[in-house]
């Protein structure tokens, strides 16, 4: 990929590993590639020991950019504050804690040709069967709703050209799924394998809150890159189905009433085909502002990417 600038972001949120050590690992797995780096590191808050091994490594001759946000954001701000002061035109994010095996990285720059973005599969896995299943199955449901064959998004390794971001806004957790946001935008996305670091140990169990999060994550990229210019198709599909149900009950009833003579002012069920026909409009109508909306910026909204001008 000749001899572009890469910019290395490292975010560093609530999780991280000895900063030192790993830095010396990724300053080393990238000694093969031609291309000059800069490392930039992230500080989602305030880590005062992270902060002190970075200006000690800065101390020592090492070029580090150290960007310290004033609070806790979530590592997608975190991601894109680190490629606002980037001066590369190539931008390599790296976790703070262990993942792969860093002499590997060069891997990526050769699977960039001709790809946007290049994105990690730690494979083969060398961590708890727990951690293997639990990745697998987040990517079995993903698969389901939203269609996508990514095995590993929650790998932190990802480079991909500036362009990319420049394109793309992310927030709250949605850096997980940014492969999936650049490939709506209709950028190339390319999964490769790399080997899994040995010192990535230790079975990761979360809160039941956390796997609800994701489960709302999942929906919310499925909402976002279905409907987001066209939510008439979803709030009135839905919308639909609800009025004609609520509809069908009334109809239901008021055919009983006026025909059979059954009374309707103890039927539970009138209150309930009332209530899904209101909710219907209602629905119906959330999609039609929204369309309208779109309609109105729609000049402003870009959906496409250019890939060559001849």
């Amino acid at each position: 990929m000749g001899k572009e600038l890469v910019s290395i972001i490292v975010p560093v949120t609530e999780r991280f590993d000895n900063v030192t050590e790993l830095f010396q690992e990724y300053k080393n797995g990238l000694l093969n590639i031609e291309n000059p780096t800069e490392f930039i590191y992230v500080l989602d808050g305030d880590f005062p020991e992270v902060f002190s091994e970075l200006v000690k490594l800065q101390e020592t001759g090492e070029t580090i950019k150290i960007v310290k946000l004033a609070k806790w954001f979530g590592e997608s701000i975190a991601l894109t504050a680190g490629v606002e002061v980037a001066a590369g035109e190539l931008i390599l994010t790296l976790p703070a804690y262990y993942q792969v095996k860093a002499e590997h990285l060069g891997k990526m720059f050769e699977s960039l040709e001709g790809n946007d973005m290049v994105i990690c599969r730690r494979w083969p896995r060398s961590d708890s069967l727990f951690s293997r299943v639990q990745t697998r199955v987040f990517h079995r449901i993903l698969k389901f709703i939203d269609g996508y064959l990514f095995r590993d998004l929650g790998c932190g390794v990802r480079l991909f050209k500036k362009v990319v971001m420049d394109e793309i806004s992310v927030y709250g957790d949605q850096h997980r799924f940014l492969p999936i946001l650049a490939l709506r935008q209709g950028f190339k996305v390319l999964e490769i394998n790399i080997p899994q670091s040995e010192k990535e140990k230790g079975t990761r169990i979360y809160g039941a809150g956390v796997y609800l999060r994701r489960l709302i994550d999942i929906l919310s990229i499925f909402f976002l890159v279905k409907f987001t210019k066209k939510p008439l198709r979803f709030f009135g599909l839905i919308g639909s189905a609800t009025f004609i149900l609520g509809g069908a009950l009334l109809l239901f009833l008021a055919i009983e009433r006026l025909f059979y003579g059954v009374p309707l002012g103890d039927r539970p069920l009138l209150l309930l085909g009332a209530l899904l026909f209101v909710l219907g409009i209602q629905v119906f109508a959330t999609g039609l502002i929204g369309e309208l909306i779109i309609f109105t910026h729609a000049k402003e909204l870009k959906e496409y990417t250019i890939e060559e001008i001849v």
